[in-house]
């Protein structure tokens, strides 16, 4: 019973970094089974998504131009980052931001 817990966990996770559509369809899926490690990840990638949504407007309204780009890669990096932890098993925060992004989305339980 408790492995099946922590393979649904798992899978959320993995499933809540796959786009924003993704991301709502693991939130749908954790709302009737509560599990921390989804959450963990739920949080992590609703911080991902804000913050890419963020650089978008910024280099549109000012036309970042190359630093945008940088600023794009960085936040692939992160999500890279957070998408690996969640496929090992692991809750690895997302460098620089993570910790903040735990603390920024309780809300999301």
């Amino acid at each position: 019973m408790e492995n099946t817990v922590e393979n649904d966990g798992k899978t959320i996770g993995i499933i809540a970094y796959i786009t924003l559509i993704g991301w709502v369809v693991a939130f749908i899926m954790n709302s009737s089974k509560k599990n921390e490690y989804a959450n963990f990840h739920l949080r992590q990638m609703f911080g991902l998504v804000l913050l890419s949504i963020a650089i978008s407007v910024l280099t549109m309204a000012v036309n970042l131009g190359l630093f945008g780009t940088i600023l794009s890669v960085l936040l692939l990096v992160l999500w890279v980052v957070g998408f690996v932890g969640a496929i090992q098993g692991e809750k690895k925060l997302i460098p620089i931001i993570g910790e903040n992004f735990q603390e920024w989305f309780q809300f999301i339980k």
